[in-house]
């Protein structure tokens, strides 16, 4: 089952990736905070009793056999910047801003907030590399993907062919209306194979992101994919979503480290 539950936490496992990887996207279930951030909010800058949000996340952490002090944390800009984790984290060191976070090291857990946006988790377990991607429309228009796989390929030497790829639980495409100014971005990046990401019933035009960010990735030659398929918005007892919950909500959290 996809589903795990620890302490009254639930979160989300993909089966695509090996036991190398430990891998939790976690729901809003088994935390402390108070609505509308009720309970496991892991967001930082929502307006949360900062003492909650830290529980919350050493609660989320330890459930995955992480020391919140193997974290290092990043500041997301929808971009397509990469912070390479090679060693611990130091407490004193600024938010580096960046949506690609990867890491070779055994000791370094990887973790990033999501409250509608998609998370993406990579691991080549030929180079012994993972990796956490967030992707939200901007991101993915601005290729986000491609430079994520590409930094894999650079820094540790990684073949695209050997990479697996986990697309998380995220705002769906039936619940996902976009304006002619994203739909124009879309179609002049992607060109053909926007009719793929975009799409119009009774005159509202809707995207998915699981569609456009699983083509991205099989265009930079990730072969190994799996989609959750899990809509944020259809499932607020489960998730946050900023659009669902109108911006009054938390941010779930994706944590992944080496085995």
């Amino acid at each position: 089952m996809p589903f795990h539950e620890q302490n009254e936490l639930r979160y989300y496992s993909f089966d695509i990736f090996s036991n190398a990887v430990r891998q939790g996207i976690f729901t809003r279930r088994g935390g402390v905070s108070s609505a509308p951030w009720h309970s496991l909010n892991l967001g930082g800058s929502v307006g949360d009793d900062p003492a909650h949000v830290a529980e919350n996340r050493t609660r989320a952490f330890r459930a995955m056999g992480c020391e919140p002090d193997s974290v290092p944390d990043v500041w997301l800009v929808h971009g397509t910047d990469i912070v390479y984790a090679d060693g611990a984290p130091r407490l004193d060191q600024p938010l580096v801003k960046a949506d690609i976070i990867f890491t070779d090291n055994p000791n370094v857990s990887l973790f990033m907030r999501f409250g509608d946006c998609v998370p993406i988790l990579l691991h080549d377990p030929q180079k012994k590399v993972i990796g956490i991607i967030h992707a939200g429309w901007l991101g993915t228009v601005r290729g986000v993907v491609q430079a994520a796989v590409e930094g894999m390929q650079s820094h540790y030497g990684c073949k695209p062919e050997n990479i697996i790829a986990g697309i998380g639980p995220s705002i769906g495409v039936d619940h996902y209306e976009v304006g002619a100014d994203v739909i124009s971005q879309f179609q002049e990046k992607f060109m053909q194979d926007a009719d793929q990401m975009l799409q119009t019933r009774n005159g509202v035009t809707f995207l998915d992101l699981w569609i456009a960010n699983a083509i991205q990735l099989k265009n930079a030659g990730v072969e190994q994919i799996q989609i959750s398929g899990i809509c944020t918005a259809c499932r607020v007892d489960d998730w946050f979503s900023h659009r669902a919950e109108k911006g009054k909500t938390g941010r779930f959290g994706a944590l992944m480290k080496l085995a």
